[in-house]
């Protein structure tokens, strides 16, 4: 039995070294931040207009509710930001039962049970 050879592989050029080897490693950082104000000021937001969250259970609580486009207005959301609104603010973290139908073309959302003239 003959055994082949391999044939011999050319040399591949060597890469170049990436530019983090050769940069100086960063220097120690203070074992204690100096703080960066004395007193924090709280922020008093407006309560003249409300927010966008409280805006759009407003619209939810009516009792014809709200449909995607209408919400995308009052808040200038996107539509796929009113669904995730819609799931994970809305049902998961507040615990709101949302009922949703289907009216013509669009879908229309209200929190069940919540009904406000």
């Amino acid at each position: 039995m003959s055994v082949r050879k391999r044939k011999p592989q050319p040399v591949k050029a060597a890469k170049a070294h990436s530019r983090r080897t050769h940069q100086a490693k960063p220097k120690a950082r203070p074992a204690i931040k100096p703080a960066k104000a004395a007193v924090a000021v709280p922020q008093v937001k407006d309560r003249a207009s409300p927010s966008k969250q409280e805006a759009v259970l407003a619209l939810l609580q009516r009792a014809k509710g709200a449909t995607i486009p209408q919400i995308t207005e009052a808040t200038g959301w996107q539509p796929h930001s009113v669904r995730g609104f819609l799931s994970g603010v809305v049902k998961k973290k507040l615990k709101l039962k949302v009922e949703s139908r289907k009216d013509g073309s669009d879908r229309t959302y209200r929190i069940k049970g919540r009904a406000s003239s």
